[in-house]
């Protein structure tokens, strides 16, 4: 079995599972670079996970579906049971699970990015190795998908969902933001010896074009401030920003009595809210 990051468009990854001349593939956003891969590798589309509904991850159903053996009851095209994905596919909630290629997967909900975002864990793939996750939008290197249409709680708690599993769990997400969500991260948390050390090994990686993905459970706990929002740097670096927009009187997105109450207790879940608003005015 070989798993494997197919670059497509700037930054998206479509991830593609193989074994014995099949393969699946996620989020295939756009059909050139996985018919390429398929052809290169001489290998048969036997499936296709999809995470959420956003074009860069659905754009090329239409041309990937007709390679695929299938029944008008029995679509070998999974998606998110609450969103709208186009096009026959069989519709997955939290706890739902399937097998292919041999390999058990389960769908958790991790809704925050979009309302019905769903993620596939492979717990014990057939090669040996750690578990699998495909995750879309949700959980990035360093970083996480931004709030379109879920609420700071929502993607927090799906954090938390992702942050539970076995630390060697590889970490598949959509995107090469990693980079970029490194440098907002040792902003946050500059004491972080961790962190300074990967991101000097990611900037390695893409000055030889090479992935940073997949990263790992493990990993994240130690240098994803979006995963640590308990640790004293992160929160005391998320109050002092929080207090320099009350200065200029800048309003963070959806206050809710949480983040208002910050300066006074900060739960953890304003303090995600707080990094993830600076997050998206980080520069």
């Amino acid at each position: 079995m070989e798993l494997i990051a197919i670059k497509a468009f700037t930054d998206n990854y479509i991830w593609m599972l193989h074994k014995d001349g099949q393969a699946i593939v996620v989020d295939p956003g756009d059909a050139a670079p996985v018919l390429h891969a398929l052809k290169e590798r001489r290998l048969e589309l036997a499936a296709i996970l999809v995470t959420h509904h956003h074009a860069d991850h659905v754009g090329g159903l239409a041309e990937l579906a007709p390679l695929l053996r299938q029944t008008e009851t029995s679509p070998p095209i999974y998606g998110p049971a609450a969103e709208r994905i186009p096009g026959p596919h069989i519709a997955l909630a939290g706890g739902d699970r399937l097998s292919l290629l041999g390999q058990a997967l389960r769908v958790l909900e991790v809704p925050g990015h979009t309302a019905g975002h769903i993620a596939y864990l492979i717990d014990a793939p057939s090669d040996g190795g750690e578990p699998i996750l495909f995750c879309g939008d949700t959980l990035f290197s360093g970083g996480c998908g931004r709030l379109f249409e879920g609420t700071a709680a929502q993607m927090y708690n799906s954090l938390q969902t992702l942050a539970a599993l076995p630390g060697g769990t590889r970490v598949c997400c959509a995107h090469e933001y990693t980079l970029s969500n490194l440098r907002f991260a040792c902003a946050v948390e500059p004491g972080n010896k961790v962190l300074t050390d990967y991101q000097r090994w990611c900037e390695a990686q893409r000055a030889m074009d090479l992935p940073t993905l997949p990263s790992s459970i493990g990993r994240e706990l130690a240098v994803n401030p979006f995963l640590r929002c308990e640790e004293v740097e992160v929160r005391h670096s998320a109050l002092q920003w929080h207090d320099q927009h009350l200065t200029h009187g800048t309003s963070l997105i959806e206050p809710t009595p949480a983040q208002s109450a910050l300066a006074a207790g900060a739960s953890s879940i304003a303090v995600f809210a707080c990094l993830r608003q600076w997050k998206n005015e980080f520069k």
